[in-house]
């Protein structure tokens, strides 16, 4: 039955998705898809319907198969709110005014490449010829840097993208790779079973962590309800539990200029896309 019950979540997310909001009381607040859409549903529908509650602003969740496509419906202006990778934000400000609300308090965010913990490999070199799993292209800690940092070491091998970081773990624990990109959040998150079946390879230096971010339509009423509701969820036992099971303690204010670590590294594959 819980299964029937967030599938059924999901189709009504994709539903409203191409629905668009045609009501304008309604948001897209879109999830960017590292793991799961059921996983998502599960962690994320419950939060932003205490968040609405709260706000008195209907909140829709919404999500993509992929992040590739996550980043297209991006691109299109198709969602009023976004959780996005550090990457995603500095691209989406810089190009569609995307504006900053929000992000994790206490922690950033740390790639990682893992093996599997019976695996022979113990350096970055001995990936060499190796074909690596990724989640996706523009995933900025779980790719772009690790991948970077391969680059810098004239490591050669083959770069397979695998549509999500629970994709990456689940091939990596299943021997499918030799090893794979994800975050350490992320990783934290993945089901027991698999996760015991890991190790981490390298990890990369610590960046200011996923935005939440509204679209330039969003009005500045809206964003200052919204950011007080995200601010207060830490504060009641409801909005803990249902941070907890996201393995995020809470949100602090943002600004755009929160990810000038990010604008220093000067990435811009998806301009090239």
């Amino acid at each position: 039955m819980k299964t029937i019950f967030l599938v059924t979540q999901l189709w009504l997310s994709t539903l409203a998705y191409a629905l668009s909001t045609e009501e304008s009381d309604t948001l897209l607040f879109a999830i960017v898809p590292q793991q799961s859409a059921e996983r998502l549903v599960a962690g994320w529908s419950p939060i932003l319907q205490l968040l609405s509650s709260k706000t008195g602003i209907n909140l829709q969740f919404v999500t993509a198969p992929n992040i590739p496509l996550f980043e297209q419906r991006l691109a299109s202006g198709d969602y009023d709110i976004a959780y996005m990778n550090p990457y995603h934000f500095v691209h989406f400000n810089q190009t569609l005014g995307f504006q900053a609300l929000a992000h994790q308090k206490d922690r950033g965010i740390t790639g990682v490449i893992v093996t599997r913990k019976d695996s022979l490999i113990n350096s970055l070199s001995q990936l060499a010829g190796q074909t690596i799993a990724f989640p996706a292209p523009a995933a900025f800690a779980a790719t772009l840097l690790p991948r970077a940092e391969l680059k810098k070491a004239n490591i050669l091998y083959t770069a397979r993208y695998v549509s999500s970081h629970d994709s990456v773990y689940l091939g990596v624990a299943k021997g499918l790779f030799p090893a794979g990109g994800g975050v350490e959040t992320t990783l934290n998150n993945t089901p027991k079973e698999i996760r015991e079946q890991l190790t981490i390879l390298w990890h990369t230096d610590t960046y200011t962590p996923h935005a939440i971010a509204t679209h330039s339509r969003v009005t500045e009423t809206i964003r200052t309800k919204l950011q007080q509701a995200l601010f207060e969820l830490d504060q009641d036992p409801e909005g803990r539990r249902l941070l907890s099971a996201l393995n995020i303690t809470g949100f602090q204010s943002a600004s755009n200029d929160s990810w000038n670590d990010v604008k220093a590294l000067e990435l811009n594959l998806l301009s090239h896309q």
